[in-house]
């Protein structure tokens, strides 16, 4: 089967704001996520070694600003898949 043509880039604006809105929420997931890994990983290695003040900032400073980008990014998403699936026809799930 010959290769198919990517899509082309939508034209509607709604749809254009909507592609860069999920953009933007993998981003903020990958990175709230990753700060949540740090902050992690910071904990059990001040577990096993002794707490230091610049390890306890750390921690505290990975877990609100994870926090603080993940929440919104968590929320936007589910706005993107609802929108979506609203597009499609689909029942919201609620």
């Amino acid at each position: 089967m010959p290769p198919t043509a990517p899509e082309p880039a939508p034209t509607d604006p709604v749809l254009v704001r909507r592609a860069q809105i999920a953009r933007a929420v993998t981003i903020g997931q990958r990175v709230g996520y990753a700060l949540f890994g740090v902050a992690t990983v910071a904990f059990f290695f001040g577990l096993v070694t002794g707490y230091t003040p610049g390890l306890v900032r750390v921690v505290i400073g990975s877990l609100l600003i994870g926090s603080a980008v993940l929440a919104p990014a968590i929320v936007f998403g589910y706005a993107v898949k609802a929108a979506e699936r609203e597009d499609q026809g689909l029942p919201s799930g609620h």
